[in-house]
């Protein structure tokens, strides 16, 4: 799934918001004060986001709770009443109970209540059919015990003074302006998945590209030699050890490397994890700078394929 934030059409963005309640699934389902429906939480794209961080803060905004996202689920569109188009991107999204305790939500005049739900009665009381659409599709994946997931997130370097233009070695190349607007932008979305790992080339391009990551999220940063452009390049061997010890870890990574290393890395991370070839991961696995592209695997499942595979770009502004 690639995704970019436009002005035009309306773009939103949300999730399935889930928890495990004596045994049993329940989401949750918002009910609309100026409105009068029932549907899943979700708000529109500010300026500046991209629409990770937006499912984020709109459902702390909307909802009260701090939530990580996990895999994507479907996009959906149509058309508001006032005829201009709408596209709301939805990811599930586990809440533990200590988030439910910290929930800060009071009715207001959006949202007039929150409410969870077992699947089935969540399916009944929702307004729409596109809600519905989106709820079968997490319940299938709840069904095939796919739904708990974590993600191994590619990152490319920003845009960098040209090899041409430099003077010294090719590993010291600095980012250019956008480089580090697109390096800033990308950072808070990034952050939605909450990771618990930062890892780096030691190319300073690729360090300046995480450094933003860092600050958002409070974590160091592990330099890798082995994702290098250089390093790879003489062998492989080391992305192949460091990809399997991210596999077996089972906890959300960052890697921050290069244009001709990350397709290798997503392929390798295929390939461990039983997915089938497929020519748009492959494609999608080709970055442009300060593009990144997330990796779902399954936490009981990890060698059943992956769960889902998404790309973004930075804001384009």
């Amino acid at each position: 799934m690639s995704i970019s934030a436009t002005a035009s059409p309306v773009v939103a963005a949300g999730a399935v918001c889930w928890r495990i309640v004596d045994g049993k699934t329940v989401v949750l389902i918002v009910r609309r004060g100026d409105r009068a429906d029932v549907g899943l939480p979700k708000g529109k794209v500010d300026p500046g986001e991209t629409p990770p961080q937006t499912a984020v803060r709109e459902l702390k905004e909307e909802t009260g709770l701090s939530v990580t996202l996990g895999a994507p689920l479907q996009t959906i569109q149509y058309t508001m009443p006032g005829g201009k188009e709408k596209v709301v991107h939805f990811w599930a999204a586990e809440v533990s109970d200590a988030a439910v305790a910290a929930s800060s939500f009071f009715p207001n005049a959006e949202i007039a209540a929150v409410q969870w739900l077992p699947i089935a009665k969540a399916r009944a009381a929702l307004s729409y059919d596109r809600d519905r659409d989106v709820l079968d599709e997490f319940e299938a994946r709840v069904t095939a015990g796919r739904v708990r997931t974590f993600p191994i997130i590619a990152l490319r370097h920003g845009k960098a003074i040209p090899r041409p233009g430099w003077d010294g070695p090719d590993a010291t190349r600095p980012l250019m302006h956008r480089g580090r607007a697109q390096a800033i932008s990308v950072a808070p979305a990034i952050a939605a998945w909450t990771p618990r790992k930062l890892i780096s080339s030691t190319a300073l391009r690729c360090l300046s590209t995480i450094e933003p990551t860092a600050a958002v999220t409070g974590l160091a940063i592990s330099l890798k030699e082995a994702i290098s452009q250089d390093a790879f390049a003489d062998d492989e061997s080391g992305m192949l050890k460091l990809v399997e010890r991210r596999l077996a870890k089972r906890k959300p990574v960052v890697l921050c490397s290069h244009g001709p290393v990350i397709p290798h890395i997503v392929n390798e991370i295929a390939k461990a994890t039983g997915e089938p070839d497929n020519r748009a991961l492959r494609r999608a696995g080709e970055l442009a700078t300060g593009e990144y592209i997330v990796l779902h695997v399954s936490l009981d499942h990890p060698h059943d394929g992956l769960v889902a595979f998404e790309t973004h770009a930075p804001h384009p502004g």
